[in-house]
């Protein structure tokens, strides 16, 4: 398994989190709920094999893109 701890902040109350992320299958787009408020949070990662790097992103689910 190929697999990351990362701390992360809440994006709707700033509770700190620790998280696994699990990149073994790629590129992924999924939520997880906030231990402290309940709100989901969007984790969006890419795995670059080539460069063998993984890039994450943190957003709340109620972001508007324009």
């Amino acid at each position: 398994m190929k697999a990351k701890t990362v701390q992360i902040d809440c994006p709707q109350c700033g509770h700190s989190l620790h998280l696994l992320l699990d990149y073994s299958q790629g590129d992924q787009d999924y939520f997880e709920e906030c231990a402290n408020c309940c709100h989901s949070i969007r984790i969006t990662m890419h795995v670059d094999e080539e460069r063998k790097k993984l890039t994450y992103r943190v957003n709340a689910d109620d972001e508007q893109y324009y």
